[in-house]
Parts: structure tokens; sequence; C-alpha cells
């Protein structure tokens, strides 16, 4: 029988589905060191976002055949090196697009409408915060893009069916989508909308994609969401941003460092919303993505090809 490495426990539906198809071990922490020593005989990770799949692990891994990802980014898997041994990486794309972009627009939301101070505020004793008067609508306002996949697509379709919102983009790979006008450039996106929302996998092409250059160019009043990786913004020049007042907020799921430390700029910020990396943990999302990794592994160990391949390509180059 097949053995699997869970990086951490996934969902009882998804444990169901693999239990007497394969012999199942869970990391107990995620130190490397751990990790090494139990990737040694093992036919198949399932892997979550608690520990990077280096090359040093997956050549620490004679018998690996696959890594199943519960979720759709792989930045944590080298690729590479995986492609390099013949590993199958699989990931989950389109399981979590609901959820993130649900996610992303209570960003929006939150934002526009300053909820966490006034929360806070409330919770202090201070009801006139009410006439601070610092919220702002989205009706009619320019929601931008950056990257139009499934997320984003899904974003400006609520956007622009539930709030009347005027939705642009910018994505090297697609020029099309309804009710979507295209434009040129990022930049051009950055100086035109009210709120830019970053829906494009990391790599070193899009590592601080959002820099100080980016930001200058965006509208005093408008606001940064992030809901895909955290290394995509330069967090020091959007701290630098916010507290000068060069743009009005950010709402922030992911970090570059997570958790981050303790002295994170962001943090004396009231100006920023950050969520811990949990935008696809809605409880329907969490057990759609560990039911199609288990499959993965299920189709693996039953000798089918998983749906969802990511380096195929690569591998099939070999």
């Amino acid at each position: 029988m097949r053995k699997v490495l869970l990086s951490k426990a996934i969902h009882p539906e998804a444990m169901r589905l693999l239990q007497g198809k394969v012999e199942l071990l869970v990391l107990p922490d995620s130190t490397m060191e751990t990790a090494r020593k139990m990737v040694a005989n093992v036919d198949g990770v399932i892997l979550r976002t608690n520990i990077h799949f280096t090359r040093e692990l997956i050549f620490a891994a004679p018998a690996l055949r696959i890594i199943s990802r519960t979720g759709v980014g792989v930045d944590n898997v080298d690729v590479s090196a995986a492609s390099e041994k013949g590993i199958m990486v699989c990931n989950t794309p389109g399981v979590n697009t609901v959820s993130v972009a649900e996610h992303a627009v209570a960003l929006i939301l939150g934002l526009a409408k300053t909820l966490p101070a006034l929360d806070s505020a409330v919770r202090r004793g201070n009801w006139k915060i009410r006439n601070a008067n610092k919220a702002v609508d989205v009706e009619g306002k320019t929601l931008g893009l950056i990257g139009v996949g499934r997320i984003g697509t899904e974003v400006a379709r609520k956007c622009r069916l539930a709030f009347g919102m005027k939705v642009i983009g910018f994505d090297p790979f697609v020029d099309q989508g309804e009710g979507i006008t295209f434009c040129s450039s990022p930049e051009q996106v950055f100086r035109e909308a009210d709120f830019v929302s970053i829906h494009v996998p990391y790599s070193k092409e899009t590592h601080h994609l959002v820099q100080e250059t980016m930001l200058r160019l965006m509208k005093p009043e408008a606001y940064l969401i992030n809901t895909s990786r955290g290394s995509i913004v330069d967090e020091a020049a959007l701290a630098a941003a916010l507290s000068t007042g060069q743009i009005a907020g950010a709402g922030l799921d992911v970090m570059e460092e997570e958790p981050p430390a303790a002295a994170n700029p962001l943090f004396g910020l009231d100006s920023v919303i950050l969520t811990p990396h949990a935008a696809a943990l809605s409880r329907e999302c969490e057990m759609k993505v560990a039911i199609e990794a288990a499959q993965a592994i299920v189709d693996f160990a039953e000798g089918s090809e998983p749906a969802h391949v990511f380096n195929k390509v690569e591998i099939l180059r070999r």
C-alpha cells in the first residue's frame, strides 16, 4: 500500500476518502528536521501551507512520486526540483474561487466603511465616532484588477452586479472578460482605480510588483487589496504610503512573512485590515480543497493520472 504523508491534518471527509487506499502519516510538527525524516520512504505528500517543500526535502524522498497541494498556489513547492525527479505536483485550481473572491469583497467593504475603526471606537465608549464621516460608498467606484483569472473575474462580477462598480483590469495572459475594460499596463490600473485588487500568482516576475513607484500612482483616496501572495507587495513601501496618507488604506490577507513579526510596521496603522491568510479557509472551501487534493492521491494510488498536474509539461520534457 502506498504511504502518504500529510503535512497537516485535513478535513475528515478527505481523510475518509483516503482510508483503506493508502497508508497515512501525519507530520507532527513543521520543522525541516522532522519533515526530512518522515519523507524518506513515502510515495506521496498532501501539502498545506505549513511547510515549504524544498529541493532538499524532495531529494530526501527517493520514493516520492506525487505532491498534492490543498490549494491553487504551489509557491511552497520547489516545482523545478520536483519536475527534475519526475514528481507530479498537483493543485486544486478553481476550488477556492468563491471563497477568496468573497473575502476580497469583504475587505473592500470593510475598508470603505471603516468597520474595524468603528468597532474599536464603540468598544472604547466613543459613540461620537459616527460623526467622523470617514466612510465612503463603493457604488459607482472603479475596481482595478491586477490579474483577471478565475478569482479576479469573480470579484469583478460580484462588485459590478452588487454595487454597480466600473471594473478595469490588466492581465498579460487575458484580454477580455464580461464587464471588464482592459488596460494596456498595470500602471494604468493603479492610476485610475479607487480599489486595486491583486490576483496574480507569486513568481520572480511578480515579486514586489506593488512597490513605491506603483503606489505613488494611486489616488490618495484609493485602497489596495491583496488576497494572492504576500511578497507581491513591498510591505515597507506600503507602510510608508499609508503613514503619509499617500493612499487611503489597505486590506491584506497575505503577508511577506507568515506569521508576521511583532515589529511589522503595518501593525501600527489603523488604515489597514489584516487577516491571517484565511480567505480560502471557509468551512466549505476547506472541505472542497482537501477532498480534491485527496482525490489526486487516490487517482495516483489507483494508477490514474490526477486531474490537475501543475508540472505536467515539464515532466513530459524530461
